[in-house]
């Protein structure tokens, strides 16, 4: 079995995921799919199929999580240049739930939580 570590499960599901968030969060805030995607740094195609969930659709946030990614929506609509520290934010508040452990867990890559994925 190969290794998979933390960072390798937060780019391939936690960071598309957020960006799925955002990507809602800010159309409700009524920003076109053309500046959601320059704000996201991502192509207007993405920000389509994160609507509607084609993309980023393996993981789910707890209400908490998704009230802050909603909270960041809202300062990253004002001043773009917060979103790096913003997506860092909710990363850390989405390790905390244990989300990566549990795609370990659903994906087999481990057997039990080593709590070494939300540290």
């Amino acid at each position: 079995m190969a290794i998979i570590m933390p960072q390798e499960l937060e780019v391939w599901y936690l960071l598309p995921a957020i960006r799925r968030e955002l990507a809602k969060s800010l159309l409700k805030l009524e920003l076109k799919q053309s500046e959601i995607s320059r704000i996201l740094g991502t192509s207007r195609a993405a920000i389509t199929q994160y609507l509607k969930l084609k993309r980023a659709s393996e993981l789910e946030f707890n209400n908490v999580t998704l009230k802050e990614i909603t909270n960041s929506a809202k300062i990253i609509s004002k001043k773009p240049e917060l979103l790096v520290e913003q997506i860092q934010r909710i990363c850390k508040i989405a390790k905390q739930t244990k989300i990566l452990c549990n795609i370990h867990k659903c994906n087999h890559l481990r057997e039990e939580c080593c709590e070494v994925c939300f540290k």
